[in-house]
This record gives C-alpha cells, sequence and structure tokens, in this order.
C-alpha cells in the first residue's frame, strides 16, 4: 500500500535543516546552464562526471545545455563512511572517452578540499584537452586545503556537512530532492553501512 506524501516544505527526520531547497536548486541549474552555454558558444562539450555525488547534478545541468554533448564519468573515492575526506583520494575508476583536443567540461557535486577536484584535473590536463573548465554545484570555501577554484559555482554554502541531491553519508540520503544539513548525533559511522 502506498505511503502518505509528505506536505511540501517537509523535512526529512534526518536533517536539522534545510540549506537549499528543490525549487532554489533547479533554478540555479537553469542559469548555470544558460553561463555554461554563452561560456562554450556553439562548441562541442566533453563533459566528465564525478559519481556518484554528481550523478543528480550532471543529468538535470546537461538538460539545460543545448550544445553537443559527448559524456564520461570518473569514479573517485575521498569520504568512504566519513563526514571529513579521508586522506588522499583514490581513483576508482577513469576515463573511457579520448578528451585530446576536445573542450572539456568537469562536473562535480562539492568543491570543498579541492583534493579532488585538483587530482581529477591534473589527470585530465595531462590528456590534452583544448579546454578545461570546472562546474560543482556547492562550494565549500571553509574546508579549502588545496588552491583550487570552480568556473562554474552554483552555491556557495557555509561548512556545516550536507546531504541529498546526489551528496550522501555512507552512500544514502542521495536521492533526497533538497540538501540539507544532516543531524549531528547521525555524522557518525553508521551500522547499516
Amino acid at each position: 500500500m502506498p505511503t502518505a506524501k509528505k506536505p511540501a516544505g517537509a523535512t526529512h527526520r534526518d536533517l536539522e535543516s534545510v540549506l537549499i531547497t528543490e525549487t532554489a536548486i533547479r533554478r540555479r541549474i537553469k542559469k548555470l546552464g544558460a553561463e555554461i552555454m554563452a561560456a562554450y558558444g556553439d562548441e562541442p562539450i566533453t563533459v566528465i562526471s564525478i559519481i556518484n555525488g554528481a550523478i543528480l547534478f550532471t543529468a538535470d545541468l546537461l538538460r539545460q545545455i543545448d550544445n553537443p554533448i559527448r559524456l564520461d564519468c570518473i569514479r573517485i573515492s575521498s569520504y568512504r563512511n566519513e563526514t571529513k575526506s579521508v586522506g588522499k583520494p583514490q581513483l576508482i575508476h577513469s576515463l573511457t572517452l579520448d578528451v585530446s583536443n576536445r573542450h572539456v567540461l568537469l562536473i562535480d557535486d562539492i568543491l570543498d578540499t579541492g583534493k579532488t577536484l585538483s587530482l581529477v584535473a591534473e589527470l585530465i590536463r595531462r590528456l590534452n584537452p583544448t579546454s578545461l573548465r570546472v562546474c560543482v554545484l556547492l562550494d565549500k570555501r571553509g574546508r579549502r586545503e588545496v588552491p583550487f577554484e570552480a568556473d562554474f559555482v552554483g552555491f556557495k554554502i557555509p561548512d556545516r556537512f550536507v546531504v541529498g541531491y546526489g551528496l550522501d553519508f555512507a552512500e544514502r540520503y542521495r536521492n533526497l530532492p533538497c540538501i540539507g544539513v544532516l543531524k549531528p548525533h547521525l555524522q557518525n559511522p553508521p551500522e547499516w553501512a
């Protein structure tokens, strides 16, 4: 039997607060799409999405871009079951597309320490793209450990641990339509991981 839908504006029980609403995300992604098209003109774009976190953001963003798109994904591990980046990011799965002499747009869910994006950007630069730009949904400047800036930013956020809209804690909460702050008592390695 289907369960009753939550009323509009209701918060998931594990969230302390909603930082960015579903509506705000949709509006900003539409504007980001326009900014990206203005930057690339009519040029084809090779999009590299860092998964799993950026998969929802990438899918919604690409629907706002009219340019010819080639899509590839790269998998990096940096958080595991923690709320802070754990050591050096590890490459789990690399690219399959040739990016040499192509305009590359690297997409990630969040720029915090800068370690992951710095690693992936360097990997892509070694493959000789025509250009490399970076787009992130969230920029958490307060956590930066490596100097790195994105070309396109959805939202600047404070140093809080957030989940939803692709962002997870131990692979949970990615499916939330908003971005919210996880309750502090839930920010421990879970028994269900």
